[in-house]
């Protein structure tokens, strides 16, 4: 791994020798790009002091995407769990699930029925209307509440046009061989007067893909195999319209809706796996969402109490059915059959005040409110045969394993920017929040009411200093928060991965963090670099924890509070460019989870090491693009023995893929593109780590081809 990274980084510094002058390409630099989710106000990522990363839509038309978290794993800090074109879900330092907050342009989409480690789907959100992805790498709940203990990614749409009486667009169409792909898409937007106007559409069907022949770790596949689950078919709509009270002052609207049939987590027939293995399937027959917001943004308010003004507000709904087959041996001529069938609404209803005013000529104060209430109803059936130990036993259940809840959440919070120096810029934030959570009469229940509150302060302190005109430091203190959701405080029932049967614990306190971050932002031209080191000690960790006690024949858990996780690591990046057209980037990622509490306990949730690099060609006026990657990822040992058919070590494994895209035609505005992208050209076997406790391996060698045109 070491050559790899050190011939990766040799690149990336041999560029600069060849490069243009930093006057003519200082725009080109990736440091450049423009952002507000980290500060909430406007500035480059080089001159932002938290560590961030922003995926663009240059990205999703030159890389192809399924969904927005298959970019994650060619970054440094980040990674996706997850198969198939659907369920990947993001990560962030080693942290997934609700330990990550999901917006979509600053308003949240994470919602308190979500199991810890699934969280929230990005393809609510889909590509085809998307401007961008601001994704801040650690705690962010002085600005953003709870679930951003891991950190923030925020989904930005794309904007309508600035110049009055046009109209723009794009239509795509993307075929991709693994599963068979089918995704047509496209977006008009109008600028008329005062009033804007856009609209978009995407729709996707996919089959299974087949996972490769190979060997990885403990598990050979002597031939191809299909991920069974790993298919979709979802459509998604959007509406926008804002009209310009004056030159500094807007009101807007957007519309949303996103449905999806049989999507799944994915898994290979537990036969080709060896004896005695799980037969797991976790399927969403349906789900269907929609969301809708209204809004008054002014950069111009003649008030004492602010000079800049955000109101929001949106309501959203979320319907999913969700199926769980599992059938486990339990020794020779035994087997348990469970199967449940659940149904979940929730409705959510939220709202955010966001202000900001300057005191005096050096700094800013931004404060404001936020709150939001999810209502969940749930029904549940549920069978369980066991067979071996006498006459087959049957059960069966109606009870629901959530009851019906609400989830309440309000907070106050205020920034204050201080330029104290001339090179120095200081943020230092607070943020008190209150939540409860509460069930409520429930079908097929007769438990009493159950309650659970919380009430945390946290704070923020973020520094940038000005070493030299081409480089920052940046130093970052934080604490964060997570408060258990209605699932970790209310399930009373098997676990959806069938490994046992998860008891109720509402008296979970909320986690708890301390971040720190160091780093260095280096750019001069074409060339820029930027290196940090981390440590994030998360405190109540709520985790699941053994009670002693079996349930139909199942070890019985609880999550409870723990005493500390720890995660800690070192990110680096290089990116340059020529004057010829060629660009080069390179990044290093090691990360490290400690269980402080129970060192013997693993606790990491993603790989141990990564090594990306990335070399490519941009012709004159970008007709032509190429360009190949190629990812390291280290093996990973922090894993429970027995716990999964690989064996005690992840092992390390290499993947690459090449793209390339030309302009077929370009007349007048309308231009005519073809993308082309190819994933693991070496068509071997393998698993990312957090798709490895119950083994579901990535596609083989997959082709995937876009036609798009821009007016």
């Amino acid at each position: 791994m070491s050559r790899i990274l050190i011939a990766l980084l040799g690149i990336c510094a041999a560029f600069p020798a060849l490069a243009q002058s930093p006057d003519t390409a200082r725009t080109a630099a990736p440091l450049d790009t423009v952002i507000i989710t980290a500060t909430r106000t406007e500035r480059s990522t080089f001159n932002t002091p938290q560590p961030v990363t922003v995926l663009d839509a240059r990205l999703f038309h030159e890389r192809l995407p399924n969904g927005l978290a298959d970019l994650f794993r060619d970054f440094a800090g980040l990674d996706a769990s997850g198969v198939g074109p659907n369920q990947r879900r993001p990560e962030i330092r080693g942290m997934r699930g609700q330990r990550i907050l999901l917006l979509q342009d600053g308003l949240r989409l994470n919602n308190s029925r979500r199991q810890q480690d699934f969280g929230e789907l990005p393809a609510l959100a889909g590509i085809a209307g998307t401007d961008r992805v601001e994704i801040v790498r650690g705690p962010s709940s002085v600005l953003y509440g709870s679930d951003a203990i891991g950190g923030v990614i925020n989904i930005i749409s794309q904007d309508v046009p600035t110049d009055r009486n046009v109209i723009s667009g794009d239509l795509m169409y993307r075929y991709g061989s693994a599963g068979t792909v089918s995704a047509p898409s496209g977006s008009v937007s109008a600028r008329l007067g005062r009033f804007a106007v856009r609209a978009g559409a995407a729709y996707r069907n996919s089959e299974p893909y087949r996972a490769p022949a190979g060997t990885f770790g403990s598990i050979t596949l002597a031939e191809s195999e299909l991920v069974h689950d790993s298919g979709i078919r979802d459509r998604s709509h959007d509406l926008f319209s804002s009209f310009e009270v004056d030159s500094s002052s807007s009101l807007y609207a957007r519309a949303a809706w996103y449905s999806a049939d049989d999507a799944g987590f994915g898994f290979i027939d537990p036969a080709r796996l060896g004896q005695g293995q799980p037969r797991i399937q976790i399927l969403y027959p349906d789900q269907s969402f929609a969301r809708y917001s209204i809004g008054y943004r002014s950069t111009a308010v003649p008030t004492f109490f602010a000079h800049r003004v955000d109101i929001s507000g949106y309501t959203q709904r979320n319907e999913r059915h969700l199926n769980n087959v599992i059938l486990i041996p339990a020794g020779p001529g035994a087997t348990i059959d469970t199967r449940t069938w659940n149904f979940t609404d929730v409705s959510t209803v939220g709202a955010r005040l966001e202000l900001a005013r300057p005191i005096g000529q050096a700094a800013t104060l931004t404060y404001g409110a936020d709150a939001f209430r999810d209502r969940s109803d749930n029904t549940d059936s549920s069978r369980t045969v066991v067979t071996g130990f006498g006459p087959p036993i049957t059960r069966v259940s109606n009870a629901p394993q959530v009851p019906n809840a609400t989830f309440r959440s309000a907070g106050i919070f205020g920034q204050l920017e201080a330029r104290p120096v001339d090179r120095l810029v200081a943020i230092f934030g607070a943020r008190y929040q209150t939540i409860s959570a509460e069930t409520r009469a429930t079908t097929g229940l007769e438990r009493a009411t159950q309650k659970g509150e919380d009430r945390t302060l946290v704070w923020s302190t973020n520094g940038l200093f000005r070493a030299t005109r081409n480089t920052n430091v940046v130093i970052s203190f934080g604490r964060g928060f997570r408060t258990a959701n209605l699932v970790e405080r209310f399930f009373e029932g098997l676990a959806p991965e069938g490994n046992g049967f998860q008891h109720a614990n509402p008296e979970l306190k909320a986690e708890t963090s301390f971040n720190s971050d160091l780093g260095m932002r280096y750019r001069a031209g074409p060339f820029s670099a930027e290196g940090f080191v981390f440590r994030n000690d998360i405190s109540n960790a709520i985790r699941a924890r053994a009670t002693g006690d079996s349930v139909n024949r199942r070890p019985a858990f609880q999550n409870r509070n723990i005493g500390r996780l720890r995660m800690q690591g070192v990110e680096l990046s290089a990116a340059a460019r020529t004057t010829t057209g060629f660009d080069a980037t390179a990044s290093f990622t090691r990360l490290a989870a400690t269980n402080i509490s129970d060192p013997d306990s693993p606790v990491g949730d993603s790989y141990s090491s990564k090594v990306i690099g990335d070399i490519g060609y941009r012709a004159p006026g970008g007709r032509f693009t190429a360009a190949y990657t190629v990812r390291y990822q280290g093996e990973q040992n922090e894993v429970l023995v027995g716990a999964n058919p690989i064996g005690p070590v992840i092992p390390a494994f290499v993947v690459h893929s090449a793209r390339a895209s030309v302009v077929l035609l370009r007349t007048g505005d309308v231009v005519n593109e073809l993308a082309f992208r190819i994933d693991n050209i070496g068509n071997r076997l393998y698993a990312e780590f957090p798709n490895a406790s119950f083994f579901r391996p990535e596609p083989g060698r997959n082709v995937s081809l876009a036609f798009l045109v821009h007016f």
